[in-house]
Formats: structure tokens, sequence, C-alpha cells
């Protein structure tokens, strides 16, 4: 990803990137890239994280040390982590998605809107397919589906991720979350909602990292010059 947004990145008249922190510099990159945050001699405007939850108490510590807003695309975090997110946003911007991609965030729009006047009728299960290098499993996406529907239930669903175990008749009041893994998939999200003699399936298809990087960089513009809190897409879309 961080190739992928540094290709992009020389697109745009109003973007560049100052510096880059990975564990391994492979020196193939125009601008420094740093293995330890504490040697960093370039303050940038905003900082761009995609990498591993691993990395997320050294880059909020450096954010909030230098009051620099954050960007974070990373999924598979812990509630902890979270919560250090959202004491971080007290003293810095701070903007977190699950997703980047303005298509994600439309699904999310249009399957709240449909589980909202299904819920009483229809179940509801979201299957997700990721490369098979992806660490966590399921997605952050498909959780962030699974909380916006519901966030606008009647009646608050439970999550069952694997069936095997159970033996027993779905529940009414359950969301199935099914993760796929293999091959080079770079992201499907479905949901599916059926009925009785009918179903209604919503999905997205990413095609390529690049919407991810696009959505991350446009985040960054957005951030930029923003009082401390928490962000999110469906701000960025709002403003827009």
């Amino acid at each position: 990803m961080g190739q992928v947004i540094t290709r992009l990145a020389e697109q745009y008249d109003d973007l560049c990137i100052a510096a880059g922190y990975d564990l391994v510099d492979n020196g193939k990159n125009t601008y420094p890239v740093f293995t330890d945050l504490n040697t960093c001699s370039i303050k940038p405007d905003v900082i761009i994280d995609f990498s591993n939850p691993a990395a997320l108490d050294k880059l909020i510590s450096y954010s909030t040390a230098n009051s620099i807003p954050i960007v974070v695309a990373t999924t598979g975090f812990s509630q902890a982590q979270v919560k250090l997110l959202e004491k971080a946003s007290k003293s810095i911007p701070v903007f977190f998605s699950a997703n980047m991609s303005l298509g994600i965030n439309l699904l999310i729009g249009l399957v709240k809107k449909a589980a909202k006047l299904l819920e009483s009728n229809f179940d509801i299960e979201i299957i997700e397919k990721h490369h098979n290098q992806k660490l966590d499993a399921p997605s952050g996406t498909a959780l962030a589906i699974a909380d916006a529907i519901n966030s606008v239930l009647e009646q608050k669903h439970e999550y069952v991720y694997d069936r095997h175990s159970r033996r027993k008749k779905r529940s009414r009041n359950e969301i199935g979350i099914h993760a796929v893994r293999g091959g080079t998939i770079v992201g499907e999200h479905s949901v599916i909602f059926a009925g009785t003699d009918e179903i209604i399936e919503i999905n997205h298809t990413a095609m390529s990292k690049e919407i991810f990087a696009a959505g991350a960089l446009r985040a960054a513009k957005f951030l930029y010059g923003k009082k401390p809190g928490m962000y999110d897409m469906n701000d960025l879309i709002d403003e827009n």
C-alpha cells in the first residue's frame, strides 16, 4: 500500500510524500524512509497508516507528541486499541475507517436502509473475500458493515462467525459473517438479505488496491487543518 500511495500521490499537485516509516528500508523511494520513529527528522503535515495493528502504539505516541494528524487505514485492532485512537483524538485529528473506499461506504449506507426495511422478514448474512496474505478475519470492513446494520435494527442481532459447531437452526436475531481467503483477491463484500421466496444481495468488489490509496489521500487532504476529534468517511463524503 505504501508504494501504491506513493505512485498516486505523484499525480497530485498539492500532495507529496515527505518521508516513510517502515521496519525495512528497501532504498527504492525518492524520499527518506526511517526504520525507527525516534530518528525521524522530518515533521509531516499528516500521517497515513497502512501497516499492522502492532505498529499503532508507537504511531499514536509519535503523532500525539508532535501534534500530527493521522489517517488510520489499518484493520484488525483490539477494543483497547480503538480506545487508544479515541483518546488520541482528544488532542489531534484522527481519521479512522475500516475501509477507505468510497464505494464501500456507499454500500454501508444502502444496507442500513435495507436492513431497517427488511428486519422483520429477512435473514442477514455477510460474506467477505480477501487474498491469502490477509491476517485478520473477518475483515474490519465486514465488521463495520455488521455494526452499521445493527445500529438501525430495533432488536440487536448476535454475530455468528462459524456454524459447524452449532447443531441448531439459524436464529432470527443473528447476522452470519463468513470469511474466504485465497489467491490475490483484493476485496469483495456481499450482504445477503434472504427472505421467503426472494433474495436481495448488495455487493462491492475492489478491483485494485488503488481505490483504498486514493481514499486515504483524500482523507489526508480532508484532515489537514481540522480540529482534534474522530473523523471517518462519512465526514469526508458529507463535506463534499
